[in-house]
């Protein structure tokens, strides 16, 4: 199958050819941390407006800055075909997108912290959300915002919302026969 060489991480967002960039496909792969270690700590990131807009895993998100916990020894992202694909962005305390460390913990050109395919069908990241959906596991957030969610939303915190959007777009696929 397609995706460069095993055990890579790369990603030629063809159909599963050899991953050889001449053919006009874009090669994106995450590699080693331009810090040399395994990185593990609580970050921010930065929903984008387009990419956003094109991928179901991230409906209604866009724009959003939001704490997520990361934990990888490779997880810069090289190669990747420009900011369209790259949704979600390293920020720094005032939610600006950035390269520096330790805001963006990989060294990610642009603080690239993920990658969607073309069709927006597939999402790679390297933050964990799946570490970071509920308020309880939330390390630090105001106590105002820790209040709203307990009230209103049960204890969600807002990357619930991703999960949310992949089984609403599975159950889309499923009812209309094009699930894959």
């Amino acid at each position: 199958a397609g995706g460069g060489e095993a055990g890579s991480g790369g990603y030629d967002g063809d159909d599963g050819d050899d991953g050889d960039a001449s053919n006009g496909a874009s090669t994106a792969a995450f590699v080693e941390n331009a810090s040399g270690r395994f990185e593990s700590r609580w970050s921010q990131v930065r929903v984008a407006h387009g990419a956003a807009a094109a991928t179901p895993w991230l409906d209604g998100m866009a724009g959003a800055v939001l704490g997520v916990w990361c934990a990888h020894g490779s997880g810069r992202l090289c190669g990747a075909a420009g900011d369209a694909l790259a949704p979600l962005v390293y920020c720094d305390p005032e939610g600006t997108p950035t390269e520096s460390y330790p805001f963006n913990p990989n060294g990610s050109p642009g603080g690239a912290a993920a990658l969607v395919s073309p069709d927006g069908r597939h999402l790679a990241m390297m933050p964990h959300p799946e570490r970071a959906f509920l308020e309880r596991q939330l390390p630090w957030a105001p106590e105002r915002l820790r209040e709203r969610l307990r009230r209103q939303a049960g204890g969600a915190a807002p990357w619930l919302r991703l999960f949310r959007n992949a089984h609403r777009f599975r159950a889309q696929t499923d009812a209309d026969g094009t699930s894959s």
